[in-house]
């Protein structure tokens, strides 16, 4: 399948066939990373900017690696040593870049939506590395193709989002993407940051660790965004990690072959035990290393 996109901007861009495709691709693309030489002509002479406005270490990272690996030549953006600085704005720094001969824009940005602004005055592709509290398409997409290759499947599966998910762009794009493939998806957090307002997202909505994690598929812990939170949500970090901290004792409510997933960073001892990030059940760095291949496998698909 050939196709004809110049954005990735929401899960939504997407049909179930696009990412199935994507999926089947990223199996050929793990095969490259695990070569002694992990490098394609595939896209030489493509030339990507991988225009970062907040901090990111994995996502920037694999997009990155993803690039050399494919032989796609890449600008890198610091926004401490850009025109932005002297006055510059956003749209007209990237304009500028733009005229350098790039032929796609990787953005990450604080501001919600601002990558569908920018789509009306660019002529290049767009991928969104994560917009604001909005969507993280890519981060979602290396999810659910973990939890296909861990479990052989995602429909049907129990699928228990916990922790911060007022202020999470991953889980926004996750619900999203695993109702679409249909898995039975639910939410669990304090109300203060877990608000009614989710259930338009037609998913279970729990309030209390143990009832929501019972019989789970997999457990996806969200990192608890200290940064993006402008009052108090709850009373303390101790008594957030005893309400809703992912520990080992707590995974006797979920199934046996559990899965806990993290998107990184993780604040160990906060929202996630070390106990349980380091153990068998964990597929932390698996969705790292898909985290490439999945990013391969999108810049394949909108660059041949």
């Amino acid at each position: 399948m050939m196709w004809n996109r110049k954005y990735l901007l929401s899960i939504d861009d997407l049909s179930i066939d696009d990412i199935y495709e994507i999926f089947e691709t990223s199996k050929s693309m793990k095969e490259i990373i695990k070569r002694p030489i992990k490098k394609v002509p595939t896209l030489r002479g493509k030339n990507v900017c991988l225009l970062f406005y907040e901090p990111s270490t994995r996502t920037r990272m694999s997009f990155e690696n993803a690039c050399k690996m494919l032989s796609i030549d890449t600008i890198s953006f610091s926004r401490e040593s850009s025109s932005l600085k002297k006055g510059e704005t956003f749209l007209d720094t990237l304009l500028n870049i733009e005229k350098m001969g790039v032929d796609l824009f990787v953005i990450r940005h604080s501001s919600s939506g601002i990558l569908h602004f920018l789509k009306n005055f660019l002529n290049s592709k767009i991928i969104n590395g994560g917009d604001g509290t909005n969507e993280h398409p890519t981060q979602a997409l290396l999810d659910a193709f973990t939890i296909i290759e861990k479990k052989g499947k995602i429909e049907g599966l129990k699928i228990v989002i916990v922790g911060d998910i007022l202020h999470s762009r991953v889980a926004r794009s996750n619900i999203k993407l695993f109702k679409k493939l249909n898995a039975d998806v639910h939410l669990c957090g304090p109300s203060t940051l877990l608000p009614k307002e989710f259930e338009n997202f037609d998913v279970k909505i729990h309030y209390d660790l143990k009832s929501a994690i019972l019989e789970a598929d997999v457990i996806y812990v969200l990192r608890l965004q200290i940064e993006r939170q402008f009052s108090n949500f709850f009373p303390s970090i101790r008594e957030y990690n005893e309400l809703f901290g992912i520990k080992r004792e707590i995974l006797k409510y979920a199934k046996n072959d559990v899965i806990i997933m993290h998107p990184g960073p993780i604040n160990r001892g906060v929202e996630i035990d070390s106990d349980v990030a380091d153990s068998n059940s964990s597929v932390i760095l698996e969705q790292v290393e898909n985290g490439v291949a999945i990013r391969m496998s999108i810049l394949y698909h909108m660059l041949v």
